[in-house]
């Protein structure tokens, strides 16, 4: 009865003071789907990454992050697996599986690994949200390109809730953007942010001197956030964003 009337009574302080108590991170995803294209793993009740495969000629065959997000019947996907036929599992499993609607599509930046899948939900007629840059990059590069342009943030619901995009300046390219999910404090950063022990990766659309003050706005927009998801390798918290700072602090 102690310990009952104790965890009341903290959440009482918590909640007069303005402050939810603290959701204990999974740190551990758990992969509730795998084939040879595509896995997927909750990290939180309504929060998964999908993951697919480039094969790229500097680093070889490269595990590609997104996240998916879910509120009731309806789902928001971020980047899309890196090809049509990947993109198609993944649409098929949200709709038979998780019996979900996708609401839309947000590749995080304009290269493959974000959009590579982009033609397949247009064919399911989900629409697309890009950032301004993104649009252009894409079609200066003769890529298929979102349907839909912001330019610093958009709010899309989900359910009774939703996510923020936003964009906080340069980084891995001119358009990256990263995705919050407040409900559950998930922070998907995309190529933006890299995973504890990451090196630098393809740096050939980066801008160096602007990547470390980037993540810094990132981490003071977002000063509740306790999951992280990279574009690459595994998600963790907000050691991620402070290990991308340091790995490009003055630009190096």
């Amino acid at each position: 009865m102690k310990s009952i009337l104790f965890c009341l009574s903290l959440f009482l302080v918590s909640y007069v003071h303005g402050q939810a108590p603290r959701l204990a991170p999974t740190r551990e995803p758990k992969t509730i789907y795998q084939t040879e294209n595509l896995v997927i793993r909750q990290i939180s009740k309504n929060v998964f990454v999908h993951i697919s495969y480039l094969q790229t000629m500097d680093f070889g065959k490269v595990a590609c992050n997104g996240m998916l997000v879910r509120q009731g019947n309806e789902a928001l996907v971020f980047d899309t697996p890196t090809s049509n036929k990947s993109a198609e599992e993944l649409i098929r499993y949200i709709n038979e599986i998780l019996h979900g609607k996708i609401k839309a599509i947000v590749p995080t930046h304009f290269h493959e690994d974000c959009l590579g899948g982009l033609a397949a939900f247009h064919a399911h007629a989900i629409p697309s949200y890009g950032q301004v840059r993104t649009l252009e990059l894409t079609k200066a590069n003769n890529l298929i390109s979102p349907q839909y342009g912001f330019r610093d943030s958009l709010r899309l619901d989900v359910g009774n809730t939703f996510a923020t995009i936003k964009y906080l300046g340069e980084g891995h390219t001119k358009d990256n953007v990263v995705a919050y999910f407040p409900r559950e404090r998930v922070l998907f950063g995309g190529c933006l942010i890299k995973e504890l022990q990451a090196t630098k990766g393809f740096l050939g659309d980066a801008n160096l001197r602007e990547w470390s003050k980037t993540v810094e706005q990132v981490k003071r927009q977002f000063p509740k956030v306790q999951q992280v998801i990279p574009g690459h390798g595994k998600p963790g918290g907000l050691e991620l964003l402070d290990y991308t700072i340091s790995l490009f602090k003055g630009g190096a």
